[in-house]
């Protein structure tokens, strides 16, 4: 599929990609425009921004590897293993590039690049912003949605890069909290940035998102089950909130997070859902997401149903068993039954359908279901606690009386390691669930591979160790 790629900035950190010193664009197939007359009109302010939401469906971020690629893969959701790969550990080798397996260093050194080359772009509209948008954006809700927008996505770039490369169990351990990990790139040059400590990038996540939050303020009284103007599809009021929580969570402030998550809950004006026919993903649920043009053809690769098992995701009925708990080939789990799977009973394979029956083409990035696992692990009430991951249980049709309990932390982590596991398969969100509280050992869905500390933290790029934080500076004019 050809695909309209917005270019302000590329490579920045690390040098990744770096095509040019120059401050052009390609807003169009076989179209170049200078930012200098792109930033001349509220519609080169949008188009700018919308290309923000394309870079992040390439496969290097949220259109695989940051959702149902990599991420799930180094959480071991699935059982067919690259050509020429015995060990499904290999996935954890980060230290070189291997051959005929996973190569999890190439892929991590394109994460790491892609990210940056839309934080820059991000930067970079910030930037003309300041110099044109109130001239040039005449519209003042208009203007505060671009600025807001622009810095809701650079935080949220920015946390995943701090999820990756920053320690495990932030929270629960102290002594990681200055940990050196990643830069915070708030500037649109091509200057080298130092790594900070992991609080310190935090500190500017929250600072990004409260300035968007403020930015968008006007969306208060937004109702998302309405999808006006698909604004599901973009930063709105709600996901910068749904964003706060899930960043305050990993960060250990238990009242901010279920403050946040509740507000959400309380205000967004989306439901949880006891059905999923004919939408696997549960799109109504989206607090925000992103569209893929034509995402099943683009996606049928990985997914494909098909009885040749031509798919590179698959896994065994049996693994699908264990991961939703289910009783012989069938759950009373929405989220593992057909709707959900397609299974081959003959070849014993299942694949899931939210990237198949996908009429929306949306690629979930926050869910409504997390603000209820977030109140769960925040709320200082245990029967609170319960009530929250309950909820979402019941609705996926699970009967009560198989209800949990969360009278400790042990037991709500332990409540809640199943359900990441079971509400976000194929979404990527496990395995930063099983990093965030620095969870170790054999994962019961997969008795051949271990988790050991090492296995959570990414090493940086090589061409950033190479390049990195240099004194010089090329600034974009």
């Amino acid at each position: 599929m050809k695909k309209t790629i917005y270019t302000l900035i590329a490579g920045l950190t690390g040098l990744f990609s770096l095509a040019s010193c120059s401050d052009w664009l390609d807003v169009a197939p076989n179209t170049d425009l200078p930012a200098k007359e792109l930033f001349t009109t509220e519609n080169g302010f949008k188009n700018a921004l919308a290309g923000l939401y394309i870079s992040m469906t390439d496969e290097n971020t949220y259109g695989k590897n940051l959702t149902f690629g990599l991420m799930d893969q180094l959480a071991q959701m699935y059982d067919k293993l690259p050509e020429g790969t015995t060990d499904r550990n290999s996935v954890y080798i980060y230290d070189r590039e291997t051959s005929g397996a996973y190569n999890t260093k190439g892929t991590l050194a394109s994460i790491w690049g892609s990210q940056y080359n839309t934080i820059a772009n991000a930067n970079n509209l910030l930037k003309w912003w300041n110099l044109n948008g109130e001239a040039v954006i005449v519209d003042s809700i208009t203007r505060r949605m671009i600025r807001g927008e622009a810095l809701a996505i650079r935080a949220f770039l920015h946390f995943d890069l701090l999820r990756g490369w920053g320690p495990a169990n932030y929270a629960g351990n102290e002594s990681v909290r200055e940990m050196k990990c990643i830069p915070y790139r708030t500037v649109a040059d091509h200057s080298k940035q130092p790594q900070l400590p992991a609080s310190e990038v935090l500190a500017n996540i929250i600072s990004d998102l409260k300035e968007a939050r403020e930015c968008l303020d006007y969306e208060k009284e937004l109702d998302l089950s309405d999808r006006i103007e698909g604004r599901h599809m973009r930063f709105n009021y709600h996901a910068i909130n749904a964003l706060l929580a899930r960043v305050y969570n990993y960060a250990g402030e238990k009242d901010s997070a279920a403050l946040h998550a509740l507000k959400v809950i309380e205000e967004c004006g989306l439901a949880l859902e006891s059905g999923n026919d004919n939408d696997p993903i549960l799109s109504k649920e989206v607090i925000v997401g992103l569209n893929m043009h034509e995402l099943e053809d683009n996606l049928s690769d990985y997914f494909a149903v098909s009885d040749k098992l031509a798919t590179k995701y698959y896994l065994n009925i049996s693994t699908l068993n264990i991961i939703f708990e289910s009783v012989g080939s069938e759950s009373e789990d929405i989220r593992a039954k057909g709707t959900a799977f397609y299974r081959n009973n003959e070849q014993q394979n299942a694949i899931s359908l939210k990237y198949v029956d996908n009429d929306n083409e949306i690629i979930p990035l926050i869910r409504l279901s997390e603000m209820y696992y977030i109140a769960c692990e925040a709320v200082e009430d245990g029967v609170d606690a319960a009530r929250y991951v309950n909820l979402v249980r019941n609705k996926r049709g699970i009967s009560k009386a198989k209800n949990v309990s969360c009278d400790t932390d042990e037991l709500r982590v332990a409540a809640l390691n199943k359900e990441y596991r079971k509400e976000f398969y194929g979404e990527g969100q496990y395995f930063w669930f099983l990093k965030t509280h620095g969870i170790t050992g054999a994962l019961a869905h997969c008795a051949e591979s271990v988790l050991a500390e090492e296995n959570f933290l990414f090493p940086l790029p090589d061409a950033e160790i190479e390049f990195g934080w240099a004194e010089e500076e090329n600034p974009v004019e």
